[in-house]
């Protein structure tokens, strides 16, 4: 599991949809929501990163190790 925050949330989402595995983001309530191609559990996302006004702090687990690289490699290339 890790923690990032996110800054460029159509960058973001790109890259979790090009994932081939469940990434999963843990919601305040504790719940685990596949945010992979779920265009539903991504609105709330967009939601949340405008009212916290460009930037949104997420927890992720993942079920493929590649996809985990993958997206700390988008991370680490935006900073």
């Amino acid at each position: 599991m890790i923690k990032l925050t996110i800054l460029n949330m159509n960058g973001f989402l790109q890259i979790v949809n090009q994932c081939s595995g469940a990434v999963n983001a843990v919601c305040p309530d504790g719940k685990w929501r596949d945010i992979n191609k779920s265009y539903a559990a991504q609105k709330v996302l967009w939601d949340q990163f405008r009212e916290n006004h460009g930037s949104l702090a997420l927890k992720l687990d993942f079920q493929k190790p590649e996809d985990y690289v993958r997206i700390v490699y988008h991370h680490i290339s935006e900073i």
